[in-house]
């Protein structure tokens, strides 16, 4: 071996060495360390909480914007819809999640072979206490 290379081995030593010839260089650089990974971990959790945050802004914007509208459905009309999801909403029973330009129907009697993606035809039946969102009957597939 060259007499200039060091191997792996020496380095690491040496290191140990000198880290018990001087404590404290040795109790600040793990101070150091530590510092810094209590640094990340806090920002990481600093802009997770502000993404939280944020999210629950825009909920409550897209909220508050949808209460201020008039839907776009009227009780008795009929539609073509495609199914977003499927929920068990406050009765606990299976309702389809649909939407007409951007409002929230919530669809009754959907038989159970009828999937999300699935394009169906509904009537409207009644609206929510701030009309934020509607209920219809399912009356087939489309």
């Amino acid at each position: 071996m060259d007499e200039g290379v060091a191997t792996v081995r020496e380095v690491v030593g040496a290191g140990i060495e000198a880290a018990l010839e001087q404590p404290m260089i040795a109790g600040g650089v793990i101070g150091a360390v530590v510092l810094v990974i209590v640094g990340f971990v806090a920002i990481r959790r600093l802009r997770r909480w502000w993404r939280v945050r944020r999210d629950v802004r825009r909920s409550r914007t897209s909220h508050e914007r949808a209460q201020n509208r008039e839907p776009p459905v009227s009780v008795g009309e009929e539609y073509t819809v495609g199914v977003q999801e499927f929920s068990h909403h406050h009765s606990g029973e299976r309702h389809a999640v649909a939407k007409v330009e951007g409002f929230v129907v919530f669809v009754t009697d959907v038989p159970s072979d009828v999937d999300p993606a699935d394009t169906i035809r509904i009537s409207i039946l009644s609206f929510n206490r701030g009309k934020t969102s509607a209920t219809a009957r399912f009356l087939g597939r489309a």
